[in-house]
C-alpha cells in the first residue's frame, strides 16, 4: 500500500564538506513509541475492519455518492498506513545495521499487512462491476470522476487477478516473501566491508575511489570490490533466484504474458513504447558509448580501458571538493534562474530537516527521494562525498522532491507519478544545474570537463540502464528454465557489458559479479528502463523549453502537479511530444550525440 522511495567514513557533522543536514522525522512521528504512532495503529486496525464490514459484497449496490465515500475512506487508510511505513522505513535506511530499527520496521510491516488484509476484496470486487455501471457512476458525480485514473489502473489488472482467497494469501505471505528477501539484501549490502591501503570502507566509500585521479587506487578499489562481491555471490544468487522464481510463479498464476508486463502496467506505459525506447538506445550504442569511451581512452593515453577507467576523471580535471554550502547554492541558483517558484519549493528541504546527506556506517547506499504521504512532505537521502557529481545527485533528488510536493495537491491516490514520468523533474533539475555550470565555464578546458561529465552521466542513465534492463530480461527468462548458479548469472551480466560499453574495454576477472550490489534488480524488477525513459524525455523537453521560453514554464509546472492523474500521452501533448513516436527517442539521443560531436571537435 505504501509508496517506494525513488532510487537511484564520516560523521554527518563538522567534516570536510561542511555541516551536513540530517533528517528530522518528527514531522511523521515524534518517536517509535509515541502516543501518536500508537493511536494511528489502533485507528488503522479499526478503519480497515470497518471498511470491510461496510463494503465487502456491497460495492455493486452503491450509488455515486456511496462509492465516493468508500474511495475517501480508502484514501485515508492509505495515508495512515503510508505514514507509519514511511517513518519506519526512513529510520531503518539511516542505519540498516541497527537491529532495533530493523525489528521496528519488520513489526510495522507485519502489523500493516495484517490490518490491511481485509481490504484486498476492494479492488477485486470493483473489477467485477460492469463497465457501463462504473461509467454511469462517474458521469453522475464529478468528485468521483476525478478518481477515474485510479479506477483505470485497477481495471488494467482485471485480466490478471486471482480469486479473493488467493489474493488475500499473497498479501499475507508477502512479509516472508519478497519483503524478507529485500531486507536480507539491504542488510547484507550495508554490512559489506572493503579494505584498500589498510583503510576499511563501506560500499559508498569503495565506489567513490573508482573516480579517483589515482589510477592505482581505482584499480585497487575495483579488485577489492570484485573480491568482496565474489565472496558473497552465492548469497546474492540465492536472493535473485528466489525473487525471480517467486515472480515467475505469481506471474504464471495471474496469466501475465511476460515478466515485464507487471512493471509496464504499474508504469501505465505500453510495451511497444518501452520496446521503441530499448531498440533506439541499443541501436545508438556505437554512436554514444562506443564513440565516447574511445575518445576518453585517447584523453587518458590508453589503448585499452579497464573497468576502473570508466568513471575516471579526465587528466585536466581538478580533484576539488565541493562543500555542502556551495552545493546548495549552485543547485538553488539553477532552480531559481529557471523559475523562482522552483527555488521556493526546494528551500524547506535545506532548512527544515528534509535531507539526510552524510555518509555513515550502516546507512543505506545511494540516494533517493521518498514522497512519504501527501499530508506530510518528501525526504531526500544522499551519501554526500563532495564530488562535483554529488552536486548533480543533489539536483536530481531535489527535483524528485519538488515534483512530489507539487503532485501532493492531487491527494494520496492520484499523486504517485508512474515511474516513466517520475524521473522527469529530477533529470530536468540536473539539466538546469549542468546548463548553469556550463554557462559559467571560462575556458575551453573547463567546458570540456563539464561536457564530458554530462555525457558520462547520460551514458550511465541511458546506455547502462538499458543494458541493465536487457540483463534482467535475460535473467528472468533463464530462471524460468531452472535454478541459476552464480556463474550462470555472471555470464548473463557479461553478455550485455561489452555490447553496451564498446570494444575499447577490457573486463577483468571478477567484474562478472558486479550485478550483485545493484538494488533495483532486487527491489523493483525492470525499474531501470524508467531512467532511460526519463532522460530521453527530458532531453526532448529541454529542446522544447529552448524553443518556447517563458511559455514553457507554466505547462511544465502543470505537468508536475498532475502527478498520476494523467497518462503520459496527455502530459506530453502540450509540448508536442509523443513517446510512441520513434522520432521522439531519436530527438533525446540526438542531444547526447551533439555533445559528443562537440567534444570530438575540440580534438581537432
Amino acid at each position: 500500500m505504501t509508496k517506494q522511495p525513488l532510487y537511484d567514513a564520516n560523521s554527518s557533522h563538522g567534516n570536510a564538506f561542511g555541516d551536513l543536514p540530517e533528517w528530522d522525522l518528527t514531522d511523521l512521528y515524534p518517536a517509535q513509541d509515541s502516543k501518536e504512532l500508537t493511536d494511528d495503529l489502533a485507528w488503522l486496525e479499526t478503519a480497515c475492519s470497518s471498511f470491510a464490514t461496510d463494503y465487502e459484497g456491497k460495492l455493486e449496490t452503491l450509488d455515486a455518492g456511496g462509492l465516493l465515500n468508500a474511495v475517501n475512506r480508502y484514501e485515508q487508510i492509505d495515508i495512515i498506513a503510508g505514514r507509519i511505513m514511511s517513518y519506519a522505513g526512513l529510520r531503518y535506511y539511516q542505519q540498516t545495521t541497527d537491529a532495533e530499527r530493523g525489528k521496528f520496521m519488520s513489526d510495522m510491516q507485519d502489523k500493516i499487512t495484517t490490518y490491511t488484509t481485509p481490504l484486498v476484496f476492494y479492488g477485486l470486487e470493483f473489477n467485477r462491476l460492469e463497465e457501463t455501471h462504473i461509467q454511469g457512476l462517474l458521469a453522475a458525480n464529478t468528485d468521483l470522476a476525478r478518481y477515474k485514473p485510479v479506477f483505470d489502473r485497477m481495471r488494467a489488472m482485471k485480466p490478471y487477478q486471482l480469486s479473493d482467497e488467493m489474493e488475500k494469501f499473497l498479501h499475507d505471505q508477502s512479509v516472508v516473501g519478497s519483503a524478507a528477501w529485500n531486507k536480507l539484501f539491504d542488510e547484507t549490502i550495508a554490512s559489506l566491508k572493503f579494505t584498500v591501503d589498510g583503510e576499511e570502507l563501506n560500499l559508498e566509500g569503495i565506489a567513490d575511489l573508482q573516480s579517483s585521479q589515482d589510477r592505482t587506487k581505482r584499480e585497487a578499489s575495483v579488485r577489492e570490490m570484485a573480491r568482496v562481491l565474489g565472496e558473497n555471490a552465492s548469497l546474492f544468487a540465492r536472493v535473485h533466484n528466489t525473487l525471480a522464481k517467486e515472480k515467475e510463479i505469481e506471474d504464471r498464476w495471474r496469466g501475465m504474458p511476460t515478466p515485464q508486463t507487471g512493471r509496464h502496467l504499474s508504469n501505465h506505459v505500453e510495451p511497444e513504447v518501452v520496446d521503441a525506447l530499448r531498440n533506439a538506445v541499443v541501436d545508438a550504442y556505437p554512436r554514444l558509448s562506443h564513440r565516447y569511451y574511445a575518445l576518453k581512452a585517447k584523453w587518458l593515453g590508453l589503448d585499452t580501458m579497464e573497468v576502473w577507467d570508466r568513471n575516471a576523471p579526465l587528466p585536466m580535471e581538478d580533484d576539488r571538493i565541493v562543500d555542502w554550502d556551495d552545493a546548495e547554492k549552485t543547485v538553488m541558483e539553477a532552480y531559481g534562474a529557471f523559475d523562482p517558484r522552483m527555488a521556493e519549493l526546494a528551500k524547506p528541504f535545506f532548512t527544515d530537516g528534509w535531507i539526510d546527506a552524510g555518509v555513515k556506517d550502516g546507512k543505506a547506499p545511494g540516494a533517493f527521494a521518498h514522497p512519504t504521504v501527501t499530508t506530510v512532505h518528501p525526504y531526500v537521502m544522499l551519501n554526500y562525498l563532495g564530488k562535483p557529481r554529488d552536486v548533480m545527485t543533489l539536483a536530481h533528488e531535489l527535483g524528485h522532491g519538488v515534483h512530489q510536493v507539487l503532485a501532493a495537491e492531487q491527494g494520496e491516490l492520484l499523486s504517485s507519478t508512474p515511474l516513466t514520468l517520475a524521473e522527469t523533474a529530477s533529470v530536468f533539475g540536473e539539466m538546469l544545474t549542468f546548463r548553469k555550470l556550463l554557462a559559467q565555464a571560462t575556458t575551453q578546458e573547463e567546458r570540456k570537463v563539464l561536457l564530458a561529465g554530462k555525457v558520462e552521466d547520460m551514458i550511465n542513465t541511458v546506455v547502462r540502464q538499458i543494458a541493465f534492463y536487457d540483463f534482467e530480461c535475460k535473467l528472468h527468462a533463464a530462471r524460468a528454465q531452472g535454478e541459476l548458479t552464480p556463474d550462470d548469472i555472471n555470464a548473463l551480466w557479461m553478455s550485455v557489458q561489452g555490447e553496451s560499453l564498446g570494444p575499447v574495454f577490457n573486463f577483468i576477472d571478477g567484474y562478472e559479479t558486479f550485478w550483485g550490489y545493484i538494488p533495483h534488480f532486487v527491489h523493483s524488477p525492470f525499474y531501470v528502463y524508467a531512467y532511460a525513459f526519463g532522460d530521453g524525455l527530458v532531453n526532448a523537453l529541454y529542446a522544447v523549453y529552448e524553443e518556447m521560453g517563458e511559455d514553457f514554464k507554466d505547462k511544465y509546472f502543470d505537468m508536475l502537479k498532475a502527478g498520476g492523474s494523467k497518462h503520459h500521452t496527455e502530459l506530453l501533448a502540450p509540448f508536442g511530444l509523443d513517446a510512441s513516436d520513434p522520432a521522439f527517442w531519436a530527438k533525446g539521443l540526438g542531444m547526447i550525440e551533439s555533445m559528443i560531436d562537440e567534444l570530438e571537435a575540440m580534438e581537432n
